[in-house]
Order: C-alpha cells, then sequence, then structure tokens
C-alpha cells in the first residue's frame, strides 16, 4: 500500500496557534501531504495522508517544534489516496463539545493501554461508553458497550447528566477512534464529581493495530473520516460503502434495505430527504456513473 495514513492530536496551549497555520500548510504541501489539520488556543489535531517519506518528514517537523516534541500518532496504509485535498483549519477547539471548561490540559482521566483494557471492560464492576456518534457505533464497537446514541459530541452532557445513576460509584471507561473525545469526555466528568475514569489510550486505532484478533473483545469495523470508510483489525481497510445522502458508512442490512437507493438515501436518512434533494443526489449518481462508464472519475468522487 503506498499512502501512509498519520492520525494525531495533542492538547497543549497554543495561544500563537493562528501564526501556525501558513507555514505548516506550506511543509505539508512542500511533502505532497494532504488531509485535514486542526489548529486551536488548546492543540492540534489531523489526519494527514501521502508518499511514506513526506509524512514522515511532516512528522519530524511538527516534533521539531517545542510544543510538539512528544508527539504522538497512529500509523496505517491505504492503497487509494485517502485525502483528495488539503486543508489547514483555525478552530476555537480541536474537539468541540459544547460546555464550558471540560479541559484535558488540566485533567483527564486515567489512561489504559491496549494491552490493559481487556481487564478493565471484563470487570463487572465498570461501565463501558463509546463515546462516538451513533452512525460509528452501529458498524462495530467493544463487547458490552453502552451507545448513548449521541447525534453529535455536543449530546454526551446531557447523556451523562441523565444517566448519573447508572455511573456513580462505578469504574467508567471510555473509548472513541483515536483518544481525543475520550480526553475531552473524562475531563468532563472529573468535573462532574466522578472519580473512576478511564479511557483507552490511544483509541480504538491504537487497539486494533497492537491487539491480534483472536485476543480481541472489538466486533465489527472502525469508522474513520477519509476515503477508507473503515478499518478492521490490524488497520486494514474494511471495504464498507457510505451514503451518497448522509455520508453514512453501510452495513450488508443497509444495503438489503427497501429504503438505500444508491448515491442517493439509505435506512438512516430516508425520511429526512426532501424530494428536491433525492433529485438532486440522484442526478449526481447518474453523473458519477456515465463519467465511470467512461474511464474517468467524477468531480464529486475525486472531492470526496
Amino acid at each position: 500500500m503506498s499512502y501512509l495514513v498519520a492520525a494525531l492530536y495533542k492538547f497543549v496551549p497554543l495561544p500563537e496557534y493562528e501564526t501556525l497555520q501558513l507555514p505548516l500548510k506550506s511543509v505539508l504541501t512542500e511533502h505532497q501531504v494532504k488531509g485535514i489539520l486542526l489548529l486551536a488556543p488548546e492543540g492540534i489535531n489531523g489526519t494527514l495522508s501521502g508518499p511514506e517519506s513526506g509524512v514522515r518528514a511532516v512528522l519530524a517537523h511538527l516534533r521539531a517544534m517545542p510544543q510538539f516534541s512528544d508527539l504522538e500518532h497512529k500509523e496505517s496504509w491505504s492503497e487509494r489516496a485517502p485525502f483528495a485535498r488539503l486543508k489547514v483549519r483555525l478552530k476555537q477547539a480541536i474537539v468541540f463539545m459544547g460546555v464550558p471548561g471540560a479541559d484535558p490540559n488540566q485533567d483527564v482521566g486515567t489512561y489504559v493501554p491496549p494491552t490493559d483494557w481487556n481487564a478493565l471492560i471484563q470487570d463487572p464492576d465498570t461501565v463501558l461508553i463509546d463515546t462516538r456518534n451513533g452512525y460509528e457505533v452501529k458498524i462495530g464497537s467493544f463487547d458490552g458497550a453502552i451507545d448513548p446514541k449521541t447525534p453529535n459530541f455536543s449530546d454526551f452532557p446531557a447523556w451523562v447528566d441523565e444517566n448519573r445513576q447508572l455511573l456513580e460509584g462505578r469504574k467508567i471507561a471510555m473509548f472513541c477512534t483515536g483518544g481525543i473525545r475520550c480526553e475531552r469526555a473524562t475531563a468532563y466528568l472529573k468535573e462532574q464529581g466522578f472519580e473512576s475514569v478511564f479511557h483507552l489510550k490511544g483509541g480504538i486505532l491504537r487497539y486494533l493495530e497492537m491487539i491480534p484478533p483472536e485476543q480481541s473483545l472489538w466486533h465489527g469495523q472502525c469508522f474513520v473520516f477519509d476515503r477508507r470508510v473503515s478499518v478492521g483489525h490490524g488497520l486494514v481497510p474494511g471495504g464498507l460503502l457510505t451514503c451518497g445522502g448522509c455520508r453514512a458508512p453501510l452495513t450488508s442490512q443497509d444495503l438489503e434495505s427497501p429504503h438505500y437507493v444508491k448515491g442517493v438515501s439509505c435506512p438512516d436518512c430516508h425520511a429526512d430527504l426532501s424530494e428536491e434533494q433525492r433529485a438532486r443526489f440522484a442526478e449526481r449518481q447518474k453523473q458519477i456513473e456515465l463519467a465511470e462508464a467512461r474511464g474517468e472519475v467524477h468531480q464529486v468522487q475525486a472531492q470526496l
């Protein structure tokens, strides 16, 4: 596989974050690296991909900066370019939960390495929570994990408030794709007075990278926010498709549903689409198929 993919984040005070945007974009462009990189006063977050030499040069450049000297990353590979473009964006937060405080630079839960994760989540005194969005949970999760069924991460604090009785006095173990959501979620729980709060270090990606399938308590695929759609054990691309209407990953059951229309809708979004949207998505799919018949790549596919 010819494209190296590096997922990274670090909570660190960056009062000068705006001045980093253009120099970092220049370095990424120079090394033919694409993807999405977010900069905020609280740190850095992103997923980058490109030729191995280019990605490693960018990582070395970042780690040469004092703020990111101990920056960690998760890496995987792809046969197809995971990103079509490069975006270096300025944000007020690298992961948004919609409540004040909850600062991972001040306090977070206890990190649990993948090698110790199974023991923690099999403890009957542990409540295991998947902090990802519902469309991510539906294609894979850990045995026994609670799905809060939150459409967005900003819904998580309300879920905690409604489920305090379930959580109080228990060990609370949380996980997400790469670890960044859990940094904020554990910080929030600590602020709310919960003491025994844990999160999977490196997230699902590190677990799938380190733990062999025969020892794993993970089932299904892990959604990733690029063209690969999902990865499995060993971080091998999972081959899932996404809905043309809502971009959610599609399971085999979704593909068999009468509400699935290729390039248009799936069971998750079928009822929410207007007739104008259906017509527009259908025309887009028609143009994609015509381009494929000519041996070309439609501009929409090129941007995904």
